[in-house]
């Protein structure tokens, strides 16, 4: 068996040069000549700015420029635009927020920035920047997403009339009433599906270059695909045709979704390196991460389910308020409308169901994707669901999920937003899962745990993907002199593993050394296309276009072989690198025709060097898991152990399982750090943010966890060529419920609010009598 090839646990081959300290981060990189920035935000959720003075930061030792939005406007930088449109119900719009480099008028959430500073060093600019005298006149502020459409809550922007910027419904509301109206049973619950902040290990940092001579600009910052960022920048602030902003993004220290954006510092830099005629740098700190980073979830919904006399799921109703902050961010109302709602029913056989979102504006930081990006979110919301309604029936959570699964017969299945849910094998992936997890053993565990004093509980939750971001990818596969392999491709890596998964494929595809294969990407002056890695894309899109760039370089290669052997190319056959006439024991090498290509027969260009822009033909596809969690409590504190944790995912064909199950690791740790941990909290007075360092933003570390036990359920996707689906985000959306049903479980109650920390649990134990007094 070939162990580089697809399906093979090959290491990670990018690992030791990060290990080892040679990565090159954005931060490593120094321009010649370089200043550097620092930003002034807004300490007020809610203020109108009325008076400003610039004077002695101006003055200060090393201030090369102090910028307000002013000095934007007169140069024409444009303003930061949401990117998506939301159909709103009965054909309204959303408002769209008119979002400025820097507020001139008013500051709308803590960190809302206001200035900038240039100077030699980063700390002159960060103390010129104190210097600036802002007055403020502070107006009453909304933080709590619940409460922001409540009569008499401060109206965050005036000319919307309201803090609603869009009434989204997923249709289907006269069927789903009436599927209620026939219900034997029916549940429902409350729920918060709490903020988080992405957090990558890599704060942002973005260096801003201008070349007078050809009026062109370069940015270096970590991304998630640099297309986008060129595209959006170089259109919307800048202002100019994309060719003239190159955008570099080097080795990313995660991205979860955050990095696919444009953000006002990468304009910032951009443009005070124009002004100053030198590069200019700013590097974001920890908390002011916390603050100006997008953060993810924080949903307020209320849901109902309705059943038969056999709970079969007649219908479903959801109600939510979910936060946008402050201003629009790129794609921040498209994620708990339309994208989350690519799966709506999930993994059941559900048509009757309507799903309402009022998308509102708070003070806070805005929102936008974040692992799953709206996914999750439809998964909970099921799963709480499910698990009352077998408590409501007296039957268990596994068989009221066995009786409500999409059947094989019925894939593919149209969901009830019009999606075909092309494969997957619902109620065998959840036997296997429970069989992993030792479902059937669980009440002697229980037993155990009991005669310790402890108080053990089981439960699970099943999600589905929708994955695959959007529906184009580029790559290029080029034969260098040396017979080494350059694929440019336009996904970015920025901790999946790319560099070792496109490898195997074309150490699979082209038969070449497994380390011959170098990989190219993260720049706009050689990735000519392409849309970045987000969705789960990378492996069913980059990777189907990888593939497909490397048959076009084969066929090449027969027809040169073909020349080299004095055969027809249809009687060339190609396997594991060599070329060989059919039936003979002739054959050629690659090296042979690497050679031959460099002057090749007329007809055929120099070179062994394809490209291609792959388009799918289907929507997205559908991963999908089924995730078990056991969890232990003390009643005399209530503190939470996670005990045993399985999980069986049907990601299609494994490219690479070692990759996989590291993506699986990355997604449930994010799944614990908001079931148990992670809330991005703001005072409802003041509207400031209180939890904007690690000593007060609690993020899961490995203490948190146990040794997870993973398994996979292969169903390919019939869809792309690998069969592959995606990987990255199925933790996510799998942990939560998985974790909640089992504290539930343990607690004997139906819900319980994420995070569930210890002090939570304590007052419920407290109310039962179960704690010691």
């Amino acid at each position: 068996m070939d162990k580089f090839g697809i399906g093979q646990p090959v290491r990670r081959k990018e690992d030791v040069r990060l290990l080892t300290g040679r990565g090159t981060y954005t931060d490593d990189i120094d321009r010649q000549g370089q200043a550097h920035a620092f930003v002034l935000r807004s300490p007020h959720a809610h203020a109108r700015i009325v008076s400003f003075d610039t004077g002695a930061a101006r003055a200060a030792p090393g201030v090369l420029a102090v910028l307000t939005g002013h000095d934007a406007t007169a140069d024409g930088i444009g303003h930061f635009p949401v990117m998506v449109e939301v159909p709103g119900k009965g054909g309204t719009r959303l408002f769209s927020t008119p979002r400025q480099i820097l507020q001139t008028e008013r500051v709308r959430f803590v960190g809302d920035p206001v200035a900038l500073v240039v100077a030699e060093t980063r700390a002159q600019a960060q103390d010129a920047a104190e210097l600036i005298e802002v007055g403020y006149e502070i107006l009453p502020s909304v933080t709590d997403t619940g409460a922001a459409l409540d009569p008499g809550a401060p109206v965050i922007w005036e000319e919307a009339g309201s803090n609603l910027c869009v009434l989204w419904d997923s249709g289907r509301e006269a069927e789903t009433e009436a599927a209620f109206a026939r219900a034997a049973r029916t549940v429902s619950l409350e729920l918060v599906n709490n903020r988080v902040v992405g957090n990558p290990m890599e704060p942002r940092v973005a260096i801003g270059e201008y070349d007078a001579a050809t009026d062109s600009y370069t940015l270096h910052s970590p991304t998630q695909g640099v297309i986008r960022v060129q595209d959006g920048l170089a259109r919307l602030i800048l202002k100019v045709p994309k060719e003239r902003l190159r955008v570099i993004s080097p080795d990313v220290g995660g991205g979860f979704g955050l990095r696919g954006k444009i953000f006002p510092e990468s304009g910032m830099v951009l443009w005070a390196a124009k002004r100053l005629g030198r590069p200019v740098k700013w590097t974001s700190g920890r908390s002011e991460t916390f603050v100006c980073d997008p953060h993810g979830r924080d949903h307020v919904t209320r849901a109902e389910m309705a059943f038969d006399e056999q709970g079969k799921t007649l219908g479903v109703k959801i109600r939510t308020s979910a936060a946008m902050g402050a201003y629009l961010q790129d794609f921040g109302p498209r994620v708990p409308t339309v994208a989350g709602a690519r799966i709506m029913g999930t993994v059941y056989d559900i048509q009757a169901l309507n799903a309402q979102v009022r998308c509102v504006f708070t003070n806070t930081t805005p929102t936008d994707a974040y692992r799953g990006a709206g996914r999750p979110e439809q998964a909970y919301v099921l799963e709480r669901l499910y698990d009352l309604g077998a408590a409501a029936f007296g039957i268990g959570r596994d068989e009221i999920r066995r009786r409500n699964y999409i059947r094989p017969a019925q894939i593919p299945y149209i969901n009830v937003v019009g999606n075909a849910i092309d494969s997957g094998l619902f109620a065998e992936t959840q036997d296997k899962a429970l069989a992993l997890a030792d479902w059937a053993g669980f009440p002697a565990r229980q037993r155990e745990a009991a005669r310790r004093g402890r108080l053990r509980g089981i439960g699970l939750g099943y999600f589905i993907e929708a994955s695959g971001g959007q529906p184009s990818e580029w790559a290029r596969v080029r034969f260098e002199e040396d017979g080494g392999v350059a694929v440019t491709v336009g996904t970015f890596s920025h901790g999946q593993g790319h560099e070792t998964a496109y490898a195997q494929i074309l150490h699979h595809k082209l038969g070449v050394p497994f380390d011959a294969v170098r990989l190219i990407q993260g720049d706009t002056a050689v990735v000519e296309k392409g849309n970045g890695t987000g969705g789960s894309r990378s492996s069913q899109m980059g990777g189907v276009a990888v593939a497909r760039a490397s048959e076009l370089v084969i066929a090449k290669g027969r027809r040169l072989a073909a020349h080299l052997l004095e055969a027809a190319v249809e009687d060339v056959e190609f396997d594991s690198g060599h070329f060989r006439i059919a039936g003979t024991d002739l054959t050629a090498t690659w090296q042979q025709v690497i050679e031959l290509a460099k002057a090749p027969p007329e007809g055929e260009a120099p070179g062994l060097d394809e490209q291609l822009l792959y388009t799918r033909s289907t929507e997205c596809n559908f991963p999908n898991g089924c995730h078990v969690a056991e969890v232990e409590i003390d009643p005399e504190t209530g503190r939470i152990e996670i005990a045993r944790y399985s999980a069986v995912d049907d990601v299609g064909n494994v490219i690479n399982p070692m990759l996989v199950h590291g993506q699986s690791h990355g997604g449930i740790m994010a799944g614990i750090g908001q079931a148990l941990l992670e809330h991005a909290v703001y005072d409802p007075e003041s509207g400031q943010f209180l939890t904007a360092t690690f000593q007060d933003y609690c993020m899961p570390r490995a203490a948190d966890a146990p040794a997870f036990d993973l398994g996979f359920h292969v169903v390919p996707c019939p869809n792309n060529d690998l069969g592959v689906k995606g990987a990255g985000e199925g933790g996510a959306c799998g942990a939560p419920p998985a974790i909640v049903s089992a504290i539930c479980d343990a607690l004997g109650i139906g819900h319980i609010d994420m995070p569930v920390t210890p002090e939570k649990v304590w007052r419920v134990l407290a109310t039962q009598g179960k704690k010691a007094a």
